[in-house]
């Protein structure tokens, strides 16, 4: 489920929250479904598991995960939130890109019309 690209600048934990935020945005981890247990998780990955609470930790904090005691970790009935922090990361990615291209002379009008 979780693929780690070792040759990115982006850290590991990042990577995976990366991912999982992602894989709840499409609906492919639905809400109350468990994930792997953290030395589980590391252990399929071959990393830290240190790395792996890390990431579970921020995914908690996001709201995009729940850890019940002794059952482990589930992904959270909010994911409605995720979804709309994944759309205005990526829109906040699109204005930037297009801020850049007007700074070579372009016209967003002109920008819009190309990527139509």
């Amino acid at each position: 489920m979780i693929i780690l690209d070792y040759k990115s600048r982006t850290p590991i934990y990042k990577q995976i929250i990366e991912q999982i935020e992602k894989y709840v945005a499409v609906g492919i981890l639905k809400p109350d479904e468990q994930i792997p247990a953290v030395r589980e998780l590391a252990t399929s990955l071959g990393i830290n598991p240190n790395t792996v609470k890390k990431a579970y930790t921020e995914l908690e904090r996001k709201g995009v995960t729940k850890t019940l005691s002794t059952k482990g970790t589930f992904i959270s009935n909010n994911t409605e939130k995720v979804v709309e922090q994944k759309i205005e990361e990526k829109i906040k990615k699109i204005k930037d890109l297009v801020e850049e291209i007007e700074q070579l002379g372009i016209k967003k009008e002109e920008i819009i019309k190309k990527i139509s």
